[in-house]
Order: C-alpha cells, then structure tokens, then sequence
C-alpha cells in the first residue's frame, strides 16, 4: 500500500502524476464509512489504499502551498502521502468528522516537518513559538514590505510578536537565521590564509592537567585538614564541628546546656581548638606533607573557617551569628 502511493509523488513527470491522481473517484460519505470501519476493524488494506488515493488530490494541493521553500514539489508530495497514510490509520468514523478535515493536519504536520530538517543542517523549529515563526515570518515581512536581510525595526518585531504571540527575542532570532546562510567550520578562512574556521573556536573548559591538577589539590586540603583535626580532644572535636562546619551553626547556648558549662567555657574551647588546627596546618605545610600552599581554600563548608585556620583573621572577627 506505501510503496504504490509514495513512489507515484516521486516520478520526476510531476503533470504526469497530478493527471494521474484525479483517476481516483472521490468518495461519499457513505463510501468513506463505510470504508474507513472496515480498516478499523478488520484492517482491510483494500478499504485503507482507496481512502488514501481518493484523498491524494488534497495531498497535491496542500504541498502546492510549500513550493516557497525551494524544496521539490515531489518530495514534499510524497511526504505529505505519508502523513495521509497516518491520518487514515488513526481515523475513527464514528466522531462524526470527514476524512479531509481530519487529514488535513497530518499532511500539513508531515511536510512541515521535512520542510524544517531540511532547511538547516542547525536543527531549528523545536518549539511552537519557532515553527510559528518559521512557517509565517516571511509572508508577515512581505506584509510590511520588510524584505532586507537585515534585522527588522523594533515597531516591526514587536507588531509580529503580537499576532503571533511569541516572544520578541525569538522573532529577532528566527529572522536572523533564516536570513543566514549555513556555513562548514571545516571551511578555509580565506583562499589564500591556511587555516579552518573551527580553528578559532575557544574551549572554555579546563584542561585535562589543570582538572587532575585541581583534584589532586583538592585531596591534599582534605587530608591536611583530617590530620589536624586528629590532634584535637573529642569535646574540642565536636564543638568545631558545630560551630564551624555544619551549614546552621549550633549555638553557644545549645553547646553549654550539652557539656554543663557556661557560653564562655565553650568560646574558650573553642578558640583553643582552633589555634591547634592553625598550628597543625601549618606545621603540615612547612614539613612538605602537603604540595599546596594555598590554606584559603580547604575543604571546609564555610569560607570564614578557612580565614581563621589560616590565621587572617580574629576568631571573634568571623563568629557564627547563632552565638547565643
């Protein structure tokens, strides 16, 4: 059934094939129940090829209505068949609704989308906004005689944005790619200049060595500062972890009512904790345990405990500001 009606559209003698579809009767009503039941329930393929050729003017006429897009009537023809093909697959007769009218979108849909995978090698049409301006733009430009290949004056992007509804930015942007040509980047810069286009083009991504470079970095920060949390008592231990390390710092009040002793008691611990992680952090440092000396960037949640580990600045200068 396909390949009898695809291989029609493609014979090269265009005049030859619409003359020979108007051989094809139309069908009544009746004739198109009755045929369009017995495909539904008993897939009768004789019933579905009479649907589909009964219907192949309005295939003819619907891709007529494409011929702008520089593409060969026959193809178009042919893909408009085969979303004929799928309308009449999915067709139910008992809604009430003629074969034509519901087809009618399927062709449509069918063409529309080879006319849009073979305009660009750069895929485009991807959103309903896209295929609106795609498919329209061109004949509202003819409209207000802005046929330049330069972009359209801002009254005019605005006035085609609202009887289409889409974004502005998306009307500036369809105009400025249907008005450019596509172009290889493997194409030579200038006749007489080695060299291809794609030659220019920047990677903003870190190298191979700076990102091994970066991880091993990032290993030694943390095992320096596993190492000096070691040295620390487990009272002096948690209280870091609480006030320095988690996201929500717990406050000074909290950590006293845990241990039974004052705020105070607890800022002392911990300004101590601290000095012995400054110290033991540097110590590593000088001693060559680690290739790094950049302390600003440990493996630490909040980047005041780093300035203070590092010894830039004061304890109370950095606080939590749960201190209480």
């Amino acid at each position: 059934m396909t390949s009898t009606v695809i291989n029609a559209a493609s014979d090269g003698n265009l005049v030859r094939y619409l003359r020979e579809i108007h051989k094809f009767p139309l069908l009544s009503q009746e004739e198109e129940f009755s045929l369009s039941r017995r495909w539904r329930d008993h897939y009768d393929v004789a019933a579905a090829h009479r649907m589909i050729t009964s219907h192949l003017r309005l295939v003819a006429k619907v891709a007529m209505g494409y011929r702008g897009y520089g593409l060969p009537i026959g193809d178009l023809i042919s893909e408009g068949t085969v979303g004929m093909i799928q309308a009449v697959k999915r067709f139910d007769p008992d809604r009430g609704c003629r074969l034509s009218t519901y087809a009618m979108w399927w062709v449509r849909a069918a063409i529309q989308e080879y006319i849009l995978h073979s305009s660009s090698l750069v895929k485009m049409g991807t959103t309903g906004a896209q295929r609106k301006l795609f498919f329209n733009l061109r004949r509202l430009k003819g409209q207000m005689k802005a046929v330049d290949d330069g972009d359209l004056r801002p009254e005019q992007v605005a006035k085609i944005a609202q009887m289409l509804d889409v974004p502005e930015r998306d009307v500036v942007s369809m105009n400025r790619r249907l008005a450019a040509r596509d172009h290889s980047l493997n194409a030579t810069i200038q006749q007489d200049i080695e060299g291809e286009w794609q030659d220019w083009l920047v990677d903003e991504t870190d190298s191979q060595e700076t990102t091994v470079a970066d991880r091993e970095e990032l290993s030694g920060r943390k095992a320096m500062l596993i190492d000096a949390l070691r040295i620390l008592n487990e009272r002096e231990r948690h209280i870091l972890i609480e006030r320095w390390l988690k996201d929500t710092p717990t406050t000074l009040g909290e950590l006293s009512r845990h241990y039974g002793v004052s705020g105070e008691r607890v800022r002392q611990i911990e300004i101590r904790a601290i000095e012995k992680l400054r110290k033991s952090m540097k110590s590593q440092f000088l001693v060559g345990e680690t290739h790094t000396p950049d302390l600003k960037n440990s493996l630490v949640r909040r980047p005041a405990t780093v300035a203070v580990l590092h010894g830039e600045t004061d304890v109370e200068a950095v606080r939590p500001r749960a201190a209480a």
